[in-house]
């Protein structure tokens, strides 16, 4: 296999409703997409970084750098007998793993195409519907959570996470609590905690939700150890788990008992399945993280989001929550049942809609 061409295109999209975490406001996403011309055939990748460096050190500049100066001087003129090959070559660039998974997902689904094969079954998938959750930005009141969490719930969704920081945290949960004694609840702080919160954090115990979702700092592994010795309610890492190595000790200490897996920050499908692995080997549960994505990146995680150990529902959710028109077709939906119908088509099995891409493209370079 050779990747022939590369095609960078940077586009923006306004979200259908803005979404609010600890780290801020987005309302409208630059997203890096690339196309991959492997051997005639394309392959489509989408790079997850942010506008800002505030949830991960990359940033759309910084991959948009890494991948024209760096990632595409390694691949260009290579041969290599598979995608799965891929990380190798680019190992020599130290993180950056989201401009990496980028370049790294369109060949997985370039070399899925020329096998006429969907990709969830060239990676090892195992599930033809996946289970879905959805994620709930901070919300002005909490009458305006509780109608959001009632219209996700009618969609179907399976589990409701709500972001949280200081001081948006007890209030919130208790009073969902209290409207949906059953609710499958977790929530997410994107590190917004200091070890010194603790008690606070213990408090959320008593609500029985399914997680609490990287409490502490991005790079906190130790602090986790700690705080996880104080909790009954398990701890999820995600921005502290960037490589197999992180996952690795912080399954070893005891830092969290589930993990979230996100294509880009892991890097690609090369490192995600052997993080997938390493916790199948150790019993820690997983499941898929979102970032925002387009319908190329949706149709990424909901590939990843078939292999046998994501059994918790993941944030891959319905395209018409977060864009009025998606870049691919059909768009993502769920079911009433609150799954999403893994595609049987070829590669991420979507038609990528290149008309639309190009009304919304902001810059664009091809790469030969």
């Amino acid at each position: 296999m050779r990747v022939r061409e590369v095609t960078l295109r940077e586009i923006r999209m306004r979200l259908a409703t803005p979404f609010e975490t600890s780290l801020g406001r987005t309302t409208e996403r630059r997203i890096i997409l690339l196309e991959a011309d492997v051997d005639g055939v394309t392959g489509w990748g989408e790079c997850t970084a942010g506008e800002n460096p505030f949830y991960s050190p990359e940033d759309t500049e910084t991959a948009w750098h890494i991948l024209v100066n760096y990632l595409w001087p390694i691949v260009k003129g290579k041969e290599f007998g598979s995608a799965a090959e891929v990380w190798g070559l680019l190992e020599a660039v130290r993180g950056h793993a989201m401009a990496k998974a980028a370049l790294e997902t369109a060949i997985w689904d370039a070399e899925a195409k020329q096998k006429n094969v969907p990709l969830w079954r060239m990676l090892g998938g195992v599930r033809e519907e996946i289970p879905c959750g959805v994620s709930i930005g901070i919300q002005e009141t909490l009458d305006e959570l509780v109608a959001a969490v009632k219209k996700e719930l009618a969609a179907g969704y399976q589990r409701i996470k709500i972001k949280i920081k200081p001081g948006n945290d007890l209030l919130p949960v208790q009073r969902l609590r209290q409207e949906f004694p059953r609710l499958k609840l977790m929530v997410d702080a994107n590190s917004a905690y200091r070890k010194t919160d603790w008690p606070l954090l213990k408090d959320l115990d008593g609500f029985y939700l399914m997680m609490i979702e990287q409490p502490l700092g991005w790079d906190d592994l130790y602090g986790h150890v700690e705080l996880q010795k104080k909790l009954q309610t398990p701890i999820c890492l995600d921005e502290c788990i960037h490589t197999y190595e992180q996952a690795e000790a912080a399954i070893a200490l005891g830092a969290c008992k589930i993990i979230n897996i996100k294509l880009g920050r892991a890097g690609g499908f090369h490192e995600a399945r052997s993080i997938h692995d390493l916790c199948i080997r150790n019993g820690v549960p997983v499941w898929c993280g979102g970032v925002l994505e387009s319908g190329i990146g949706r149709a990424h995680n909901i590939a990843m989001s078939t292999m046998e150990n994501f059994s918790l529902p993941g944030d891959v959710s319905a395209s018409k929550r977060y864009w009025a028109e998606d870049v691919i077709e059909p768009e993502v939906e769920v079911t009433p049942a609150g799954t999403i119908r893994v595609p049987t088509g070829a590669g991420i099995g979507f038609t990528v809609r290149k008309e639309k891409i190009q009304g919304i493209t902001a810059r664009m370079e091809s790469l030969r």
